[in-house]
């Protein structure tokens, strides 16, 4: 820390090795370049593949990582109802997942072109930057209803991706975007469909049946309302620099 790698004003000597990156190597420093997404959506690093350490763009740190930390990898299902009693065991997701995975970058943080971004492996064992990416994360949600037998279609801005499904039910449900609420009865499939179709692409198509959601011949038809976030990714393709701090 004392001869600030970290800082890419700083002139202290150090030759950064442009091949045969160290790769689960502890203690060992990072550096690379990404150029400034456009736009104004919100930025974050996608830190997928390192284990521990802290992280720095133009020499300004936005704290230290830990990727490797997983969540337990037991309690989630397909299937989930909040109905009934609350447990803080229902409707779990995100097992076996790591508990944080993207880390934000105040664009105040950021240059009008290109950036350095500096990282500090401290654990190394089974750790590879080679996966690490900038990303931007739209802020909003799209929203959608169609009746029985239609088709319901979704479709993110250009280059997004849907990334979270934050409502979904085939059923009677309540409600507009950002106040929809579950009715008097609801698929417990309904979320579980709709991610399975949608989740990871810029548009999808749900055609809204019974069967869709495995519901009984004969039930009751339904009416499906979605509220979902689009995100996007821009993964640069840089050459990782690296040098093994003594």
């Amino acid at each position: 820390m004392a001869k600030k790698f970290y800082d890419p004003k700083t002139t202290n000597g150090v030759q950064w090795k442009t091949n045969n990156v160290s790769i689960g190597v502890p203690m060992t420093w990072y550096k690379t370049t990404f150029k400034t997404p456009d736009g104004t959506n919100p930025v974050v690093l996608d830190l997928t593949g390192l284990q521990k350490g802290e992280a720095w763009v133009n020499g300004q740190s936005f704290g230290r990582y830990w990727p490797a930390m997983l969540a337990e990898n037991k309690g989630c299902s397909d299937t989930c109802d909040y109905r009934g009693e609350y447990n803080a065991d229902k409707c779990l997701s995100g097992c076996g997942e790591p508990s944080q995975r993207f880390y934000h970058v105040p664009r105040s943080f950021l240059n009008n072109d290109v950036n350095t971004l500096v990282l500090f492996e401290e654990i190394g064992f089974g750790a590879t930057p080679l996966n690490v990416s900038v990303q931007t994360v739209t802020v909003g949600s799209i929203c959608a209803t169609a009746d029985y037998g239609k088709n319901l279609e979704l479709k993110c801005p250009e280059g997004k991706t849907m990334s979270e499904i934050q409502f979904a039910s085939y059923g009677d449900p309540e409600g507009s975007c950002g106040s929809f609420k579950v009715g008097e009865w609801e698929s417990r499939y309904s979320k579980t469909v709709v991610e399975k179709t949608c989740i990871g692409k810029q548009s999808c198509s749900i055609n809204v049946t019974s069967s869709t959601f495995r519901l009984k011949k004969g039930g009751t038809n339904g009416q499906l309302a979605v509220q979902l976030s689009c995100g996007g990714s821009n993964p640069e393709d840089n050459r990782v620099q690296s040098v093994r701090a003594f």
